[in-house]
């Protein structure tokens, strides 16, 4: 791929997008490789390529009450802050990859207001946060493009999650720093777009070609409590927004996380996280067994 002026353009002469340059929606690129993904190029004509609306701001009246429900999240918060003081000890000025970053994570809100660092979001919607459009499983970017990728919330919406992993070891420095965050116990909630969980030796051997630096729980099973009761109403014929209300009056139990600590917490989490740096050497599966009797 190259840079024009107006748009980027496809460097091999084969390509569709060769003299035309790709498609651009809000003035921005959509580089997705349309022939390999479960993305349709006729949902870029004219929308900005999200398949069902979206509250990008998180303003609305369900996204309050959401947060309500299940509260905000200071795992992502505290880990933000390590993330790019991690950086910042390699790098004066870190450049940071955020794949699915149409909406600002909840914790992430530094990345975007931060100057001190270079960030590039991207995601398979337009949006005000995004500077191009891109499908995780082929970034279009340079080996070693980046010292920090940050993809939270997305690895359970992707067909093959391992090939995301290896294209952000790809466009990762030598010692960049990656941070996932990916549900466990949680039940379907992009529709269509919805196909993995990971307990944490899962997501542990989905990056067995990093260094553990920091994993460990997001959500514990008062916010998985919460989820059911949702879901329970959904499946008895509530509707989305009835389901909510329905688990409203339970939001209490998210405070019975505050006191679960230890392994047990990571075999009934929500969400779990992992923060870890690069490596060329691949932790051995023999050691995903005493990787589990090591959690406390």
């Amino acid at each position: 791929m190259k840079f024009t002026r107006k748009n980027p353009t496809c460097s091999n002469s084969d390509c569709l997008y060769s003299e035309t340059g790709f498609p651009e929606v809000g003035k921005k690129p959509v580089l997705i490789d349309f022939e390999d993904s479960v993305f349709e190029r006729s949902a870029y004509e004219g929308s900005d390529g999200a398949v069902f609306a979206r509250d990008v701001s998180r303003r609305s009246i369900g996204s309050r009450i959401h947060r309500f429900i299940n509260g905000e999240n200071p795992i992502a918060k505290q880990n933000c802050e390590r993330f790019l003081n991690l950086l910042r000890e390699e790098v004066a000025r870190p450049r940071i990859l955020v794949i699915g970053g149409g909406t600002i994570g909840s914790g992430a809100d530094k990345l975007y207001s931060d100057p001190a660092i270079e960030l590039i979001s991207t995601d398979v919607y337009a949006s005000e946060y995004t500077e191009l459009l891109a499908d995780g499983h082929k970034l279009p970017f340079k080996d070693g493009s980046f010292d920090g990728v940050w993809i939270q919330a997305v690895l359970e919406h992707v067909l093959e999650p391992a090939s995301i992993v290896a294209e952000i070891h790809r466009v990762l420095g030598t010692s960049g720093i990656v941070y996932a965050e990916t549900p466990f116990m949680q039940q379907v909630h992009e529709r269509a777009y919805d196909f993995t969980r990971f307990t944490q030796s899962g997501h542990r051997w989905l990056f067995r070609r990093f260094e553990e630096i920091s994993a460990g729980p997001v959500t514990g099973a008062g916010v998985v409590m919460l989820w059911s009761i949702r879901y329970f109403a959904r499946a008895l014929g509530a509707g989305d927004k009835l389901s909510r209300l329905v688990s409203l009056p339970f939001f209490w139990l998210r405070y019975f996380d505050l006191m679960s600590h230890g392994r047990k917490v990571a075999d009934a989490a929500g969400g779990l996280f992992f923060l870890g740096r690069r490596s060329d050497e691949q932790i051995s599966a023999r050691s995903m067994l005493q990787y589990y009797a090591n959690q406390k």
